[in-house]
């Protein structure tokens, strides 16, 4: 069992004692927490929304209950997605807003993931400040004359998808003209209800969209993480059907994975690759993404006349940098899309529409785009980690080890080997250290990683 607190939010595994899994008593005490935090002001308002897991309901209503026993007026959106929980905070002029999904973790784990006003995850400041309170239970809560309400809405699905829709670098009409062929593998959750939708409204005709693990019943058919060797049934099902595309979401739809006519994968990190491509071709600028993605992005943006900037791994951290550098597109390279202009979160459905605008744009195959990329082969890793291990001790050594090279410490270590890079983190939501390298060349990306796998262990 495991309860992992951090600024993605509070995490943990369903069932066991409080404090050391996601219990009632810990739901209770962040989401109290939270809600004091959030509703300090006049704003009483808080959204919030689940993804198809099956503690799903359980934790909603704790959380929701919660937050009435605060005096809250809850916006409940029930079954949703990440980023439609983020664009409902503004649409609402809500105070904040509570996403329950363990986003890509398997069917034990559920999560608070927290939102600020502005429908962006919380600051590590705020972070820690609402941890603090609710280690410290000091929380006040209103009084019966006082108690909040809970408003339950539908209609948050057509709102967000017709602003997706509506987007100025989105077109409808050249979509609707491709009569594309699209498998879906909605993996039992939410985007089984939302991508399908948003495909109909960008005119894939009904009866072109095939959708794969569509029960919403969070009894996860696969690993819900969308890598290469989850996808077996999504990439048969494409070259089954004879699909132009394939569309993989993880379990709350902030993330996207294609896979092309072929079966082959058009690559996680080429999601963000792509859709920079697209939307630098139009709009000039900069471009973020994290310390962990290719540097096939960096690529792009210099070919369009842009600047690339790094940042630490984690959504606030990426959105953090994209505002200061003014970027006009960034994201993270696990398919994760943040469109500033749209929101500030990864969002998979304006990736969605954006890629197949892309497509519909330049007239070529999804292999075809795919090709016309930089090809890096990156490797990912991951070794578990004991609660005795002290990772600051490893990293220094390694740090030593490696000292005549650049390295980057922003996050955990990033070493780099000319062209090469490898970069060490420990997880902001699972107990492993993440270990990432990417090359020009497959086999030099394995040993880069393999090699840094036999440093780590020996320290530890």
């Amino acid at each position: 069992m495991a309860l992992i607190k951090s600024i993605s939010g509070i995490r943990g595994t369903i069932g066991g004692k409080p404090g050391e899994s996601l219990s009632p008593l810990d739901i209770v005490r962040y989401a109290s927490a939270f809600g004091q935090w959030a509703m300090s002001g006049n704003n009483k308002k808080i959204v919030i929304g689940r993804d198809g897991r099956i503690s799903g309901p359980m934790v909603s209503e704790l959380v929701a209950q919660t937050l009435v026993s605060l005096g809250a007026e809850v916006i409940d959106l029930g079954l949703s997605t990440t980023p439609t929980v983020e664009f409902e905070v503004v649409a609402e002029k809500a105070a904040g807003g509570i996403i329950i999904t363990a986003s890509h973790n398997p069917k034990e784990w559920n999560a608070l993931k927290l939102l600020n006003e502005k429908g962006e995850f919380i600051s590590a400041e705020v972070g820690a400040t609402i941890l603090n309170q609710a280690d410290t239970g000091n929380v006040d809560f209103a009084s019966v004359d006082k108690i909040g309400t809970i408003t339950r809405i539908e209609s948050h699905l057509d709102r967000h998808l017709d602003a997706v829709v509506n987007h100025p670098l989105v077109n409808k009409e050249l979509i609707a003209q491709k009569k594309l062929k699209i498998v879906v593998d909605a993996i039992n959750s939410t985007g089984a209800i939302f991508v399908p939708a948003l495909l109909k409204k960008l005119g894939i005709p009904p009866e072109n969209i095939i959708l794969l693990n569509g029960e919403v019943n969070g009894k996860f058919i696969h690993n819900p993480e969308p890598l290469p060797q989850h996808l077996t049934q999504l990439s048969a099902e494409v070259v089954s059907q004879k699909a132009d595309l394939g569309i993989s979401v993880d379990p709350d739809v902030d993330r996207l994975v294609l896979v092309c006519e072929d079966g082959s994968m058009f690559g996680e990190e080429y999601t963000l690759v792509s859709i920079a491509d697209y939307v630098l071709g139009i709009k000039k600028g900069n471009t973020v993404s994290n310390l962990s993605s290719s540097r096939a992005l960096k690529d792009i943006t210099e070919k369009h006349g842009g600047v690339y900037y790094p940042a630490a791994v984690g959504e606030v951290n990426v959105v953090e940098k994209m505002k200061e550098v003014n970027a006009v597109i960034g994201g993270e390279g696990n398919g994760g899309i943040i469109v500033p202009d749209f929101h500030y979160g990864r969002d998979a459905l304006i990736g969605i529409a954006m890629f197949l605008t892309h497509l519909g744009q330049n007239g070529k195959t999804v292999k075809q785009l795919r090709n016309s990329y930089p090809d890096y082969f990156i490797s990912k890793n991951k070794i578990e980690l004991d609660e005795s291990v002290n990772l600051n001790t490893v990293f220094e050594k390694i740090k030593e080890k490696y000292k005549s090279n650049p390295l980057n410490t922003i996050d955990g270590l990033r070493i780099e080997f000319d062209t090469d890079w490898v970069h060490l983190r420990a997880s902001n939501t699972e107990p492993i250290i993440r270990i990432i390298a990417e090359s020009m060349f497959e086999t030099t990306a394995n040993n880069i990683a393999t090699k840094l796998i036999r440093d780590i262990q020996e320290f530890i």
